[in-house]
This record gives structure tokens, C-alpha cells and sequence, in this order.
């Protein structure tokens, strides 16, 4: 019985890790849980944000020549925005690089006729078909500072041939915060309705890891409701929904450009698909602009790489609820979120990340200290029992009603529970979710180096047992990269059995001999932290386990 329930266990936690090392699948699930209620197109009478336009696709760099811009540039990012259009469509992350050994920087934002033309629109609409509106293809003016900083913003603005000047004035803070202020001057005696729009527009699919625990694709947080689509989603429906408070975005692994609409004001969200991804808002409610008046509007846009401190300064400063949720912590929440916050505080105290997972892996083996104890000290009874264990198994093999009579009343009398050895390994099954969910989402661990070998944390160990860790002149293939690392996992996992109760049954004894070659193959392509998580607490947990079993006797003679 008690091998039973071991291996029930260990099953159980194979069963979750070979479930998250074949995250590749063909084809993913449609989001079919609430489909029906999370599509339904309101009807609402804002205006559509649909244009005419004809794009021919050129290099990048004639793009960015093709009309004239506006550089920005701060800390953290630097780009231009294109006077045609007054849209932000060149950014690029100046602390970023594409690779570990590159210094070519990230970059994410791209005008909109070049194959990854990824953009931000902004402005004003109305049903009035015979008002002339700023466009895609609209020449905006420069008036003032002809760059942005964080210190100096800029003012755009166009007038067309009806009375009507459309003014921008543009700020940017030291990180990644753009705010827009749209304004209408009416210089005529008529009244009109305008409606303020933000849109995100991406020509066509990214690159995408196409993660079952990751979502990338269009995201939004609609009246405290989380809405994540996938870009196939989108292809074959849109998203409408109509909220009075929210944000929605584009959403990368490491990236995020999103939206903010004007606080207390409804808004209507679409996500759609027409030769190009959008996600955009229009609010419900029209402003009126009086006769010889202004309206004016303010709206927020964020294009961040997804750092911790950052996304929940802004979500705290400006007060976004769940934007906080543009970084995937997954449905652990509570248990991924604080687990980072506990690895970062010790990354600031030992100045690396692969010896704060060792220190917050300490902290975890405390933590549980208590019911390893009581588990350990079972186990340990367990394995001096095995003598009488056989001992009554030969006595009643004929008879397994009396067998499990007597085995009983074994347990009861050294108080054993059988059941108590699958503690160990059930409690460490949501932490080590928890603990991969941190070393794959967060962009703080990405190229971040241990010692040695180890460069990048977030990467699996690049040497193999196959060619002696590097020492013999040949490359091997993918499949066969089994590093050191995930060695000494594994040999610490074969000392961790040998410590536990044997299995009487000869099958059972077969497959626990070859778990910890199983885990190691298994493991090998996780992220190195995670390896080094695992393999550091195989050897906490067997000294413990040896302390306790020195120290644990039973009266049982046999």
C-alpha cells in the first residue's frame, strides 16, 4: 500500500512536468469557456474608425524617411513619431538586446507600411460624415519643441478647411509612459459630436512561443474582467464589449503596448481583424463642442517592456485596475507573484539571481520544515518496517484480507502513515510551477547569468553529458543536450531514493530505478534556474532526511 501511494505521487508529479515540457501543440484549443457571452457585439452608435487606404510595402529605413518625424527619446526608449498620420510608430527599448552575445537592441514599434508594421493611433471621430477628420494620411505641424524628452513635450496640431483645428499635445515620462491630451478649437458658430479614439494596429502575427502557460496576443481588463484573445481568435471573430473602466493592449512575452481611456468615461473595445490585427476604444459618449469652443481629452499609452516595478508603479500611480495582469502570472497568482518579490529581494542582497533561487529555495525547505519533519520521520519507520513488511506478506500470501488486517494494525501500533511520503513531493508540484512561471514570464530573469557555464538563467543548460560538458570537439544535437546541471539533479535524485522505503513489488523497484534518468531527460530543456532550483533541494531535503532517520527508531523487531 505504501509503495502505492509513492508512486502515486511521483506519478502525479511526472505527469504535471511532462505536461509542461510539451507545451508545443499544433493546434491550440479555441477559448470556447463564456465564448458565447464574451462576443456578443453591443450595439452602440459610436463611429467607425474604418479608413481607405492603399499601403505598399517598403524597407523599413524608406519608411522612416518616407515623411517627416519627431524624435523622442528617454532612459528606457527611443523612436520618432511620423508627422503623416501623428502616429507613434518607432520604438525601439535602448536597455534590450535581441540575443545574449548581440547588442542589437529591441525593437518594437514599426511604421505602418513595412511588413511588421506594428503602430498607435490616436484622435477624434464623428458620424458627420461631411466633417473633414485628421487621418492616416494627414500632415500634421510642429509648433515649439521639435523633440520629445521627458523634460520638453510636443504640440502637434492640423486645421482643415471647415473651422476646425485638431491640437496634440504629447508628454513622456523617464520610463515608458506617452500621454496624449487631444484637443478640438472650434472657430465657427456651428455645433458638432466628437467622439475620442485610441487604436494599436499590427500588421500581421509575431513570432509567437505559442505557450499553453502564456498568452500572447490582444489583452484587456473591461470592467474588472480579463480579456485575453488569441490571434487565430480574432481571425475568425471579433471582440466587442462595451465598459466604463479599463485598458486594453497587444501583448508579447517580454512587451506590451497598450491603451488607457479617459478615467469615467465609457468606452466602447474592439478586437478585430481586417488584413491586420486592432485593438482599439471609442467612447459611447459624445463630447459636444460648442460654437466657438474646445473640447478636450486626455488618454494614456503605454509601450513597456514588462518589469515588475515598473507595470505596477503605473498600475498603482495611475490607478489601472489589473494592469498588473499584463505579466502572466498564471492562475498560481498568489503563489508566482510573492515567490518573485522573495527571489528579487535576494537577487538586490547577493547581487545574482541563480544564488537568490538558492537562497529562496532555503527559505521554502524552512518554511515546509515542519511537515517534512513529520513525513520524513514516517518515511523513515517505513523503511525499518520493510523486514516485517515481507516478513507478513510471505505469512498471508494466500490470504490479502488478513494481510491487510495485519499491515493495519503495523501502522497503528508504530503509528506510520503510508500516505505520508507523498507530502514531500504533493507540496513542491505548486511552488515548482510557480517557480517556472517566474523564470519564463519574467523579463527580469531573461540573460541573466550564475556562474560557470550559465549565462542565462531563463535558458536550459548548454553543455551535454554526450560530449563531456565541451571537453570533446563536437556539437550534438538538440534532443541530446542533457547539461551538468541536470546531471547532478539527477544523481541527487537517485541518492533521495535510496534513502526512501524500497518497493517489495520487483516491477515497482524497476520503475523507480529509472525515475531519476526519466526526470533528467524530462528537465534537461527547462530553464537552468529551475534545474538548479530542484537539484539544491534534493540535497536539502536528503540531509534532513539523513538527520531524521539517524534519530528515528521503531520497537518493532523482527
Amino acid at each position: 500500500m505504501d509503495s502505492k501511494n509513492v508512486i502515486a505521487a511521483i506519478a502525479l508529479s511526472s505527469a504535471v512536468i511532462v505536461l509542461y515540457s510539451l507545451f508545443f501543440i499544433p493546434e491550440q484549443p479555441k477559448q470556447s469557456q463564456n465564448i458565447d457571452e464574451k462576443k456578443i457585439e453591443q450595439s452602440t452608435d459610436t463611429p467607425s474608425l474604418e479608413q481607405k487606404e492603399t499601403l505598399i510595402q517598403i524597407s523599413r529605413e524608406d519608411a522612416l524617411n518616407e515623411s517627416k518625424r519627431v524624435k523622442f527619446e528617454n532612459e528606457s526608449i527611443i523612436g520618432s513619431i511620423s508627422l503623416k498620420g501623428a502616429s507613434i510608430d518607432d520604438l525601439t527599448f535602448k536597455d534590450y538586446n535581441t540575443e545574449l552575445e548581440s547588442n542589437e537592441k529591441i525593437i518594437l514599434l514599426a511604421p505602418r507600411n513595412i511588413q511588421d508594421g506594428y503602430l498607435i493611433e490616436s484622435g477624434f471621430v464623428t458620424s458627420d460624415k461631411n466633417i473633414d477628420i485628421p487621418d492616416a494620411e494627414t500632415i500634421w505641424s510642429l509648433d515649439g519643441n521639435n523633440e520629445l524628452t521627458d523634460k520638453s513635450p510636443i504640440k502637434l496640431s492640423w486645421t482643415n478647411n471647415q473651422g476646425l483645428t485638431f491640437v496634440k499635445e504629447i508628454s513622456l515620462d523617464d520610463k515608458y509612459l506617452f500621454t496624449i491630451k487631444q484637443k478640438v478649437i472650434n472657430s465657427t458658430n456651428n455645433k458638432y459630436d466628437f467622439y475620442s479614439y485610441g487604436q494599436i494596429i499590427r500588421n500581421k502575427t509575431p513570432e509567437i512561443i505559442d505557450f499553453i502557460i502564456l498568452h500572447e496576443g490582444l489583452i484587456a481588463s473591461l470592467d474588472d474582467e480579463l480579456v485575453e484573445e488569441d490571434y487565430d481568435d480574432i481571425q475568425e471573430k471579433k471582440f466587442t464589449k462595451v465598459a466604463d473602466k479599463g485598458w486594453l493592449g497587444i501583448s508579447d512575452k517580454y512587451w506590451i503596448t497598450s491603451l488607457i481611456p479617459p478615467k469615467d468615461k465609457s468606452f466602447k473595445t474592439t478586437f478585430d481583424y481586417k488584413k491586420k490585427f486592432r485593438a482599439n476604444f471609442v467612447a459611447t459618449d459624445p463630447l459636444e463642442l460648442n460654437a466657438n469652443d474646445a473640447i478636450e481629452e486626455e488618454l494614456q499609452v503605454i509601450v513597456a517592456a514588462k518589469r515588475v516595478d515598473v507595470i505596477d508603479g503605473y498600475a498603482e500611480t495611475l490607478k489601472i485596475d489589473k494592469f498588473d495582469l499584463v505579466i502572466d502570472w498564471g492562475f498560481l497568482y498568489f503563489i508566482t507573484k510573492p515567490l518573485f518579490f522573495g527571489i528579487d529581494y535576494f537577487f538586490k542582497l547577493l547581487g545574482n539571481y541563480g544564488l537568490a533561487i538558492i537562497a529562496i529555495t532555503i527559505c521554502i525547505r524552512l518554511a515546509f520544515f515542519p511537515l517534512a519533519n513529520f513525513s520524513f520521520r514516517s518515511m523513515a519507520k517505513m523503511k525499518a518496517l520493510q523486514p516485517e513488511m515481507v516478513r507478513l506478506k510471505e505469512l498471508h500470501k494466500d490470504d490479502k484480507m488478513k494481510l491487510q488486517q495485519e499491515m493495519m494494525a503495523l501502522y497503528k501500533k508504530e503509528k506510520v502513515n503510508p500516505m505520508s511520503g507523498c507530502l514531500p513531493i504533493l507540496v513542491q508540484i505548486p511552488v515548482f510551477f510557480a517557480l517556472y512561471k517566474v523564470l519564463f514570464v519574467t523579463i527580469e530573469m531573461r540573460h541573466m547569468p550564475f556562474y560557470g557555464w550559465i549565462h542565462d538563467l531563463s535558458e536550459r543548460d548548454p553543455t551535454s553529458i554526450f560530449n563531456l560538458f565541451g571537453l570533446l570537439p563536437y556539437d550534438v544535437p538538440s534532443f541530446l543536450v542533457i547539461g551538468a546541471w541536470p546531471v547532478a539533479m539527477g544523481v541527487s535524485m537517485w541518492i533521495q531514493q535510496k534513502l526512501n522505503p524500497a518497493p517489495t513489488d520487483a516491477m515497482q523497484a524497476k520503475i523507480f530505478m529509472f525515475f531519476p534518468l526519466f526526470l533528467t531527460v524530462i528537465l534537461a530543456p527547462f530553464p537552468s534556474g529551475l534545474v538548479i532550483y530542484w537539484t539544491v533541494n534534493n540535497i536539502l531535503t536528503m540531509a534532513q532526511q539523513v538527520f531524521i532517520m539517524k534519530r528515528t527508531t521503531v520497537k518493532t523487531v523482527t
